[in-house]
């Protein structure tokens, strides 16, 4: 409520803006990020998947990321692909990972999370050299731009590149 439009009316701004810095104390975000309470209260939002929020739900929906793979051979062919997914639970999943990632200020932090989704990639195309990770955001026209014929566009926002020479092997199952 006390970052854009609501249904409440704008009088409840004010009173959100001091919940909202009431809440912020609570829990710990004004400490350092070594402070223990902080670190704990963190792990716990974490654990119990409520640092989030419901975001879905909301009137400010977040904009929706896309995650493409350049697979590229040894023999110079080039092919494209999607991270897949087995189920509509895991397209979810998927989708909410895509967004945090999207979210994630930490460069280091936002590289990791991408090159997880890269070895699943990789481990279906083992002959694949090298891939990119091309991450952007999905821009949805406004309803005067849809009607119009106007379609869903992309933003680029990073791109990763990773081969398995800088790869340490995979443990082997014994």
């Amino acid at each position: 409520m006390a970052e854009g439009p609501t249904i409440f009316p704008a009088s409840f701004k004010t009173f959100s803006q001091k919940a909202e810095t009431a809440v912020s104390i609570a829990l710990g975000q004004y400490l350092t990020a070594s402070n223990a309470i902080r670190q704990a209260l963190a792990t716990y939002l974490h654990l119990a998947g409520i640092e989030t929020g419901y975001g879905y739900f909301a009137p400010n929906v977040p904009g929706s990321y896309r995650l493409v793979f350049e697979l590229h051979y040894p023999d110079g062919r080039v092919e494209y692909e999607l991270p897949s997914v087995s189920g509509a639970a895991a397209g979810l999943r998927i989708a909410s990972l895509l967004d945090t990632i999207g979210r994630t200020p930490y460069e280091v932090l936002r590289e990791h999370l991408v090159k997880t989704l890269a070895r699943s990639v990789w481990r279906e195309h083992p002959e694949v050299q090298t891939v990119r990770a091309v991450f952007g955001s999905i821009r949805l026209p406004t309803v005067s731009q849809f009607e119009h014929g106007q379609r869903e566009s992309s933003e680029f926002l990073y791109a990763y590149d990773f081969s398995i020479q800088n790869e340490p092997p995979e443990p082997k199952d014994r």
